[in-house]
């Protein structure tokens, strides 16, 4: 039970302030919390597990460098989407991407990919190779994830009511830059 405790407190202190953090604070104001929690929570399993097993088996298989690439780039694409928004006359409408996949599938594709190569996703893999219980370490981890992500879902929906929506657009784009270039930054510099 050890690695489930020192895995969850872990993760949660490295997410307090992530860039992932703004990827859930920001769906929080465009779809249902509900729907948020539950595409973070499926895309932290997928990555936890994934990230236990990587641990497990090959220290040093991740190229971080790619992998940062990937994330850094994707987060210059978030940026562009929370700009432009997902309407083309400025009516409210489904975004297009959530027409085809779903609110559900859009949070959970994005939180997946800002998750590749982030510092929760290392600190899960090395917790993998040094604590006693993968599955400790995989539940653990994820847990600490959701819990942090929780609270910035959270404030996204309070944010969302008080805030106009082009304000948090323009604050989330400029977060989404500097998360991204420091990502690239990471990989290349």
């Amino acid at each position: 039970m050890s690695a489930f405790f020192v895995s969850a407190l872990l993760i949660f202190v490295a997410e307090l302030g992530d860039k992932s953090q703004l990827v859930a604070l920001w769906f929080a104001t465009r779809y249902r919390w509900w729907l948020v929690v539950a595409g973070v929570s499926t895309a932290t399993l997928v990555v936890h597990l994934g990230s236990v097993a990587i641990g497990l088996a090959f220290d040093e298989l991740l190229p971080e460098r790619w992998l940062l690439t990937l994330v850094g780039l994707s987060f210059f694409g978030f940026a562009a989407w929370s700009l432009r928004g997902d309407a083309l006359d400025g009516e409210p409408a489904e975004p297009r991407l959530g027409a085809k996949f779903g609110a559900f599938g859009v949070v959970t594709a994005a939180f997946f990919l800002s998750e590749l190569g982030d510092k929760t996703m290392l600190a899960t893999v090395s917790l993998a190779g040094r604590e006693s219980s993968a599955v400790g370490v995989w539940l653990g981890s994820t847990v600490g994830m959701v819990l942090a992500d929780a609270a910035a879902i959270a404030l996204g929906v309070l944010a969302g009511k008080r805030l106009p929506q082009r304000t948090i657009a323009i604050g989330a784009a400029a977060l989404f830059v500097a998360f991204g270039a420091a990502a690239l930054w990471s990989a290349w510099g």
